[in-house]
């Protein structure tokens, strides 16, 4: 009964307090109605939010990105979460963008980080409102951003020394799946009959991709050449075999952009392009949303620039 009495008690008083000023209430409220608080820290705090984006399905990268920026303000700040005000925070992002000599986008990523720490403090009853809810979104100019060329995707398939390399440059310039997505297929995953694979993309979400004729006869050839019991789709080419990560792919293509002089040559890439010519052919934004697994449309049209010469011949055809 009490501890709702106090609860009552700081809704009533939120319009009126700062988050400093509400935590000082609470505590005498606490104190005068005798209940007992347990006191927590800032590193259980975290934790509790981390485990619960874990429960959503977030990516480790993404978990990784919310602890580095949460503990990179609760560094420069020095404070109780409880008590870290809008001020607060407006500071710590100037700093910190003036410190990383980071664009506007960087920084917003910053702060969609912390407004979703301090939201799931909200929510959880926490705190009484989020300091971050008075900082809106940080404007952020639109960049048209390089995709792979017909020309460059051809000489990067000519420069590749062995089949499993190939496969992967097919693979992901057809399907665009994201690279984790990759590492994580097994061999039983790929359907060759519907040139189709089943992939869980963020949050766990199960989608049906698709692969050109290209990537079937690699992946089929490279295979047949396999001579491990590995399940993996595709494994490392010395001994013990063993599933091929991440870094590897990107290690593979960093070194093969360099031999043809390309220093931007990386498996995100693969994913933006396909995007853009599928877009440019005409294909449904919502069918590339599905293709790609985003959540939102929004993300979508990030990934893809509109050919400028089919937006002018659109225009004499429907408008002229």
């Amino acid at each position: 009964m009490n501890e709702n009495i106090i609860r009552t008690i700081s809704s009533e008083m939120n319009r009126y307090l700062n988050n400093y000023q509400m935590s000082k209430l609470q505590e005498v409220l606490y104190k005068k109605v005798e209940v007992e608080k347990k006191e927590i820290s800032n590193d259980e705090y975290i934790n509790k939010f981390i485990n619960s984006k874990r429960l959503e399905g977030c990516s480790e990268l993404t978990i990784k990105n919310y602890k580095i920026h949460i503990y990179k303000m609760l560094s420069y700040l020095d404070k109780d979460v409880r008590t870290i005000e809008t001020d607060d925070i407006r500071d710590f992002l100037s700093y910190y963008q003036s410190n990383n000599n980071c664009n506007n986008l960087t920084i917003d990523g910053v702060r969609r980080s912390l407004s979703s720490f301090f939201t799931f403090l909200e929510v959880e009853d926490y705190i009484v409102k989020s300091p971050i809810r008075r900082i809106h979104k940080i404007k952020t100019e639109f960049l048209i951003k390089e995709t792979y060329s017909d020309e460059l995707m051809e000489r990067l398939r000519n420069s590749c020394t062995n089949i499993r390399n190939l496969a992967i440059i097919d693979l992901l310039a057809s399907s665009g799946i994201r690279i984790d997505e990759l590492v994580n297929l097994n061999r039983d995953d790929i359907n060759f009959e519907n040139k189709s694979c089943i992939v869980f993309g963020k949050g766990k979400k199960m989608r049906e991709v698709y692969f050109d004729g290209k990537a079937k006869l690699h992946m089929e050839e490279y295979l047949s050449n396999r001579i491990d019991n590995n399940k993996a789709l595709f494994v490392s080419n010395n001994k013990p075999y063993e599933r091929l990560q991440s870094r590897g792919i990107e290690l593979m293509l960093q070194k093969l952009g360099k031999e043809l002089g390309k220093e931007k040559v990386h498996p995100h890439k693969f994913r933006r392009t396909l995007a853009t010519k599928a877009i440019d052919k005409g294909m449904p934004i919502e069918q590339v949303q599905h293709l790609l697994g985003h959540t939102k449309i929004d993300t979508t049209l990030h990934y893809a620039f509109v050919n400028q010469n089919n937006v002018k011949i659109s225009h004499r055809k429907y408008i002229c």
